[in-house]
């Protein structure tokens, strides 16, 4: 089963594919690159993803590159998420820190926005509006979570009372 790597922190300028594969060239010819790319602009958008065969090949890349300069800028590698169903080769910039849903409200969400490919696709729908039974699945923002979990406490003891 392969692993893929997020790579971080790539230069923004021209990063072209082999010259990404090269830094990894001592791991051997079973490790693939991608560098992401802006689609207007050709530019890199400032991360790229590593695929290697095993997790065991995945740590001791990690353990050796993560930090490792590349064109005056250290990468920051780390196993990637998952794929998003619909979401393609163009992840999020940063797994750690897009991971989490939003807490937009969902009359805000449910705007029209245009859509290339046609008008006969439904609109995406937020995290925040599942229905009260799938509450489990949606996770507070880390930075707001013990916040939250007050206003919880609070809400309960107003309702004993």
């Amino acid at each position: 089963m392969s692993v893929r790597l997020y790579i971080g922190n790539l230069p923004k300028e021209e990063v072209d594919r082999q010259e990404l594969q090269a830094v990894f060239a001592e791991m051997g010819d079973a490790v693939t690159t991608k560098v992401i790319k802006d689609r207007k602009t050709g530019k890199c958008r400032g991360f790229g993803f590593v695929t290697v065969n095993d997790d065991e090949q995945a740590d001791q890349l990690i353990e050796k590159f993560n930090g490792h300069m590349f064109k005056d800028t250290p990468l920051k590698i780390e196993k990637a998420l998952p794929r998003s169903k619909g979401q393609g080769d163009e992840e999020s910039p940063n797994p750690d820190s897009s991971a989490t849903p939003s807490t937009t409200s969902s009359a805000s969400v449910e705007k029209a926005t245009p859509r290339r490919g046609g008008a006969n696709k439904k609109p995406r729908r937020a995290a925040a509006s599942a229905p009260a039974g799938e509450s489990d699945a949606v996770q507070p923002d880390p930075r707001w979570a013990s916040e939250l979990e007050k206003l919880k406490q609070m809400l309960a003891a107003q309702t004993t009372n």
